[in-house]
């Protein structure tokens, strides 16, 4: 295991500290200190490995860390709070990713035995150890950066072997129910991408239970063990990190950033705004442009 992870370690040293591409469909890497405010975000649905470092994703009220040779799974979109650290020695936090697609994940499905019914209450997130296997198919993937010519024809089956083997993992549930409709994740993954289209639309329970095909009390439950987040906190969490992009962007003042996503009152955009990043629009937005544009100082 050391050799591949030293290997992975220094095939994805060229990374930045942002999400790098590698040239590889829906591949890429991270590598040393992130602003804080880029860790405060909306997660795809994705695997990622720490390669070095460790990091820190807490969404809702669960907090999980996660170190070298291990891996996290995101089955829904999600707005979650990280932070990353380096190594004990000082060496830089580094991690690899693969987003998923649900298309690739079904086809790789219909090649494999139909397993036993998903788990309904589980969580849409959670953080494994890695294996041999695993890390293995890492590598044959990360190494089609120095081969770009090989990447159409390559990339697709070394996809499917790491998503294969992940199928193999505790995580394997995870990946067969975002791919399978009708399972419970699969009903609860709509309603999430329609809040997330939808999110200065006003909240209907109902309607969302009905999309899910389930009652309003049993949608209520399995909504909070997938995203650890009520259906009216999510939506919160969704307007909250878009209204703090558009306001470091320069997008508007914080009333009409409010209304533009959705609040019907600033007071209350204000006060929830500061429960939940810690300081209030105006300041918070300040001190990000501070630390991003210290020509502005």
């Amino acid at each position: 295991m050391n050799t591949s992870l030293d290997e992975l370690r220094r095939l994805a040293a060229r990374a930045q500290n942002r999400a790098t591409p590698t040239g590889i469909p829906r591949v890429a890497m991270v590598q040393g200190e992130i602003p804080q405010h880029k860790l405060a975000a909306i997660y795809s649905p994705m695997i990622n490995l720490i390669l070095t470092g460790s990091k820190t994703m807490t969404v809702g009220d669960r907090t999980f860390r996660y170190d070298p040779a291990t891996y996290f799974v995101m089955s829904v979109d999600l707005p979650a709070v990280g932070s990353v650290h380096p190594s004990e020695a000082g060496e830089p936090y580094l991690a690899v990713s693969l987003t998923l697609e649900p298309s690739i994940v079904a086809n790789l499905l219909a090649d494999l035995p139909k397993p036993a019914g998903g788990e309904l209450y589980s969580s849409g997130f959670s953080v494994a150890p890695v294996t041999d296997e695993l890390l293995d198919a890492w590598v044959r993937m990360l190494r089609l950066m120095d081969r770009p010519d090989d990447i159409p024809a390559l990339a697709p089956a070394y996809e499917r072997e790491l998503l294969y083997r992940v199928l193999q993992g505790p995580h394997g549930w995870m990946l067969r129910d975002i791919a399978a409709p009708g399972t419970a994740l699969s009903r609860i993954g709509v309603t999430i991408r329609w809040i997330r289209e939808n999110f200065t639309t006003p909240l209907k329970v109902e309607a969302l239970a009905s999309m899910a095909a389930l009652s309003i009390s049993a949608f209520h439950r399995h909504f909070k063990a997938v995203t650890a987040l009520s259906p009216l906190q999510y939506q919160k969490r969704i307007r909250l990190l878009h209204a703090r992009s558009m306001l470091i962007a320069g997008e508007g003042n914080t009333t009409s950033v409010a209304f533009g996503v959705g609040y019907e009152s600033p007071t209350q955009f204000s006060r929830e705004y500061s429960r939940f990043f810690g300081l209030p629009p105006s300041k918070d937005t300040r001190e990000i442009v501070r630390a991003i544009q210290p020509a502005l100082t």
